[in-house]
Parts: structure tokens; C-alpha cells; sequence
């Protein structure tokens, strides 16, 4: 981590990364919709119009495939998060980082979903919800069992801050 982010998030923490598994996830949705894009825009286009066009659009499906896996692996790379005694904070951004600390006692319920494509991977998302919809955080891309993990020990944390309120 840079010095000048060292005033967004304290470096002393441990702080825990998402699973690899969130970026191999993604390059394939982005590679498989690329691949599509090309195959079924690039060949009619060239067989139909020009050949050329269809060339330029598979080159540039191509192009942008190759910066998006980049961008893919810079994002999943940012992801971390880290427990403190009194709140959880999540972080993410690699342009514009964001920090959000969420107080056990603020939260109302966790919600742990995976969808078809995402237990094919093998991962799951962490949703803390509070009462303002605008502090909501979410945490992608961690292994089921952390996310079960960490489901149960916010709400633990969650029932015993909020019950001397």
C-alpha cells in the first residue's frame, strides 16, 4: 500500500483479501461475452458487409477483452476487508478507493447469497445491511465457509452492541 493511502485505511489491521476465485469468475463472463460479441457480430458483418469490418470487430473485441482482464485482476486485487472489536471496514477501489466501517451495533441483519454462477466458483457475498440503505457494505468473492464464518460473528457481534442500545 502507498503512503498517501495510509490515511484512508489504517495499515496495521489484518486485513483479509477475496479469493482468487472472484477474478477467475469474472474473466470468464467477460471473456465468454466477448467471444460471442465477436463470433456473432464479426462474422455476419464480414460475410454480409465487408470483410474488413468483421476483422476490425473481432480485433477490437479482442482489444478491449485483454484491457478488461487487466482491469478485472487490478479490481479483485483491491478488495479486502478487516474485523475490529467495535466495527467491520471493507475496502475497495483502485482509481477511487473507498473505505466503509460499518459499527456492529448499526447492523441489522447479514445476508450471505450465492448464485448459480457463483457457487460453480465457489464463492459467496457478504451484505451487511443497516437501517440508512445508503450504508449498506458488501463483501464478494469469499470462499463459503468464510462467508458463513463471518455471517455468524456479525450477527453475534451485531445482537450484542445493538442490546444496550
Amino acid at each position: 500500500m502507498k503512503p498517501a493511502d495510509d490515511a484512508l485505511a489504517p495499515p496495521d489491521l489484518d486485513w483479509r483479501s477475496v479469493s482468487e476465485q472472484l477474478y477467475t469468475m469474472r474473466r470468464a463472463l467477460l471473456l465468454g461475452t466477448g467471444f460471442l460479441v465477436a463470433m456473432l457480430g464479426g462474422g455476419p458483418l464480414g460475410y454480409f458487409v465487408v470483410w474488413w469490418a468483421g476483422l476490425a470487430l473481432v480485433v477490437g473485441c479482442a482489444v478491449l477483452c485483454g484491457w478488461g482482464v487487466g482491469a478485472i485482476r487490478r479490481n479483485q486485487r483491491s478488495w479486502r476487508y478487516a474485523e475490529r472489536a467495535d466495527d467491520l471496514l471493507i475496502e475497495h477501489g483502485v482509481q477511487f478507493r473507498r473505505l466503509v466501517v460499518v459499527p456492529y451495533g448499526r447492523m441489522q441483519f447479514v445476508d450471505v447469497e450465492a448464485g448459480p454462477l457463483e457457487r460453480r466458483f465457489g464463492i459467496a457475498t457478504v451484505t451487511l445491511h443497516t437501517a440508512s440503505a445508503s450504508s449498506d457494505a458488501v463483501v464478494r468473492g469469499l470462499p463459503p465457509e468464510e462467508a458463513a464464518r463471518l455471517r455468524d460473528r456479525l450477527a453475534a457481534l451485531g445482537e450484542a452492541r445493538s442490546a444496550g442500545l
